[in-house]
Order: structure tokens, then C-alpha cells, then sequence
């Protein structure tokens, strides 16, 4: 898809807010009426991109029903469940504006913010990310999110941008330099912050979900799986030390072994030895291989190249209203 797939269905509007929805029935309405509230009156005018990513609640037929009664709104129901990830990449290459938001709609991240950081863009900034100065949320996610992003911060081959998520402000270059990245496998806030130009800050607190559930820890570890491996190469290294190391204790253990028993004080069999050696060594190995592996199935779905996701079908107003006109 070209950069400019949509410029034909009518007046590009300033700025596209795209927004993954699964299973949100129960807050979107509300997520609506802020985004209008805080973008009805700016200049050049506003759409919604909804990528409902195979939700089983009532959110897909809520979000059609919206999509036909309004020009600004537009839904994108993806053929099943493809993650947050990639129903925002699915947005993006739907969204028509000048400046493309990304907003979760779990209404955590204030709508509001998005004219702040189109005041910065506007200013000169290709992107504008939201970060987090404090959380309305429970210890131990605090706890775990902090850890992640300080570790990112010290492993990530690019500069990371600390405590700040998806919640983003982007300009059309920098969207369409994103679009042509071919990972399957995305983490979406740190292949913008790889593509570079200036990007800046707006700090926030971030409030609690207005309802619903949020994503699961284990969805949580593995997107941060998915974060340290695709932006870092430091586990490589340390399945490197950690053999290195073993081996070294294996070796260091057989010599005080090897001592006790040339000095009596206690008797080695052949089973001892072979017992120090798989201990050690097969653990090495096995930490080892289990780090590489994860890299060798980011190569294999790469390798299939199968679409990075399937459209149900696309829901606006705007294009069913061109349709009868011709």
C-alpha cells in the first residue's frame, strides 16, 4: 500500500487518531466523547481510525453503527485477533492525516494531550510521545513496567524513551517511514523511536482503565520479549558470558574436587565427575540455546512472509456516500 492509499476519499484531515479495540463495549462511547471534545475545534479538522482486532463483545457492531453515521469515523474489523501491535500498524496504513496519534482505548491516556503534542508538532517536532511521570495502577504493575524500561534503557541499540508507551504523536514522514518496515514481529514504540528526526516529550500521569481489562501479565512479558530481542543483542552476549561461566565453575569445582580427593578427604567416583560436567556444562548449554532460539523463530516467521494481517472489512460513511454520488 502506498503512503497515500486513502488520498481519494476526500479532504485529508489534520490528524488521524487510531485506536486497536478488543473487547472495549463498555468504555467507548465515552472514549468518543472526549476525542471530540478535545479535537472538535482544531483547525483542519480530525478522523478516528477504530482496528477492532477480533473482539467477541458487542465493541465491532458498536463501532460499525458509529462508523455509518459519521464522516470522521472510520472502522477497520481485522479477520481475527492479530494483537495490539499489529491492529496500530493495520491504523496506520488506514489513517489519512497530516499527524497520526496513537491512543489505546482503554481511556488510560488522556485524549486531551493530543492538542499539547500537536501544538510541539506543529512547532517543528516529527514526534511528540506522551511519557509517564506517575501511574494510577497497582504496585506490582508499576514495579514490573519500571524495571522494563529502565533495562530497555540500558540494553536497546537505539536511544529508548524512557516512561513513555504507544501514546504517540507522529508526522506522515515518520508514519510512512514506519509502514515500510517489513518486521512481522513489532514493537511499534521502538521502531519509531529508531527511525530518529526530532522527537520530544509531553509528560502525563497516567490514570487507571475506565473499564473493561487490560492485557494480561503473560501478553505483558511477552511483548517485552518481543521489545528486548528485537532492539537488542545484549542476550546473545550473555548466553556467551553465562557458558563462559559455567564453565569456569565446572572447571574451579573439578579442581577442588580433585584436591579433597589427593588429600584424603573424600573419595571421587566416575559418576561425580560425570555429574559435575552435565550440571554445568548442559545447563550452560541450555540457557544457551533457549536465547538463541528466540531469535531463530523471529527469522523463521519472517521467512514465511505471510501478510502481516487479514481485513474483515472496512466500515465508513464517507466512501458509501462517494459510492452513490458516482
Amino acid at each position: 500500500m502506498s503512503a497515500h492509499a486513502h488520498d481519494g476519499d476526500g479532504e485529508r484531515p489534520l490528524v488521524s487518531v487510531v485506536v486497536p479495540v478488543f473487547n472495549e463495549q463498555e468504555g467507548l462511547a465515552e472514549l468518543q466523547r472526549r476525542i471530540d471534545a478535545a479535537l472538535g475545534g482544531v483547525d483542519g479538522g480530525h478522523e478516528v481510525v477504530y482496528v477492532d482486532d477480533g473482539s467477541v463483545d458487542a465493541s465491532a457492531a458498536l463501532l460499525e453503527t458509529l462508523a455509518r453515521e459519521r464522516d470522521d469515523v472510520v472502522l477497520v474489523r481485522l479477520s481475527r485477533n492479530f494483537g495490539m501491535e499489529i491492529a496500530m500498524s493495520a491504523g496506520m496504513d488506514h489513517a489519512r492525516g497530516d499527524y497520526v496519534a496513537l491512543l489505546h482505548a482503554d481511556l488510560q491516556d488522556p485524549p486531551e494531550l493530543i492538542v499539547e503534542m500537536l501544538v510541539r508538532a506543529r512547532n517543528g517536532a516529527d514526534v511528540v510521545y506522551a511519557r509517564r511521570v506517575g501511574r494510577d495502577e497497582s504496585l506490582l504493575k508499576r514495579t514490573l513496567a519500571t524495571g522494563f524500561y529502565r533495562v530497555m534503557e540500558r540494553i536497546a541499540r537505539t536511544p529508548y524513551q524512557g516512561q513513555a508507551g504507544d501514546f504517540r504523536l507522529m508526522s506522515r514522514r515518520v508514519v510512512d517511514a514506519v509502514r515500510t518496515m517489513p518486521e512481522r514481529r513489532r514493537f511499534l514504540r521502538g521502531m519509531v523511536a529508531w527511525v530518529g528526526y526530532e522527537q520530544v516529550p509531553v509528560e502525563y500521569r497516567r490514570a487507571g482503565r475506565h473499564a473493561g481489562r487490560g492485557a494480561s501479565y503473560p501478553a505483558l512479558i511477552r511483548l517485552a520479549l518481543e521489545a528486548i530481542t528485537s532492539f537488542s543483542d545484549v542476550p546473545l552476549r550473555l548466553a556467551s558470558y553465562l557458558g563462559v561461566t559455567l564453565s569456569l565453575c565446572s572447571a574451579l569445582l573439578a579442581t577442588v574436587v580433585l584436591a579433597l580427593t589427593a588429600t584424603g578427604a573424600v573419595v571421587a567416583s566416575v559418576q561425580t565427575w560425570i555429574l559435575i560436567a552435565v550440571l554445568f556444562l548442559g545447563g550452560a548449554q541450555l540457557v544457551s540455546v533457549g536465547i538463541i532460539g528466540r531469535y531463530l523463530a523471529r527469522v523463521h516467521d519472517q521467512a514465511l512472509a505471510r501478510p502481516l494481517y487479514l481485513v474483515d472489512r472496512v466500515v465508513t460513511r464517507r466512501r458509501r456516500e462517494r459510492a452513490a454520488v458516482a
